[in-house]
């Protein structure tokens, strides 16, 4: 009986791990910085080093309390897009594509200290987006500018 054609046991314990790590959305609850953008036109961020990925952040008019509340209503709105994970200080949604479901990934982190609400948004897969990402922070801005909450 030959072994050669045998995986073993470590390999197979591996494998899960490293098919997970290839997966990642690059997400999750970030403390003061956020995920870097991919080098691909699909990403927007407060945070992110090249200029063609760079966005604003929401400039807080009045309670961080109710901008980060009004923000969650805002985002709870948006088309076909689900609230993933709200805390205090950090929300992430994911938005579906209305004729592929491709799903574009934003959060969003509140800087009280800076008055301010930083934000990511990417697509999870491709290269480009055509702008959406981008199109969809400044709708949610004018949304929020509208409810006096933001500047």
């Amino acid at each position: 009986m030959s072994h050669n054609n045998r995986i073993s046991t470590p390999l197979l314990l591996l494998f899960p791990l490293l098919l997970a790590a290839c997966s990642s959305t690059g997400i999750g609850a970030p403390t003061t910085q956020m995920q870097p953008c991919p080098s691909s036109p699909n990403c927007v961020s407060t945070d992110a080093a090249n200029a063609k990925q760079q966005i604003s952040p929401f400039k807080i008019k009045g309670s961080k309390t109710v901008a980060w509340k009004e923000l969650q209503q805002q985002v709870d709105q948006l088309p076909r897009t689900q609230i993933i994970t709200v805390t205090s200080h950090y929300l992430q949604a994911e938005c579906r594509s209305a004729l592929f479901g491709f799903v574009d990934d934003i959060e969003f982190l509140l800087r009280e200290e800076q008055g301010t609400i930083a934000i990511r948004s990417a697509a999870r897969t491709g290269y480009s987006d055509f702008g959406v990402n981008r199109k969809r922070i400044e709708t949610l801005r004018a949304a929020l500018v509208s409810r006096g909450v933001i500047e």
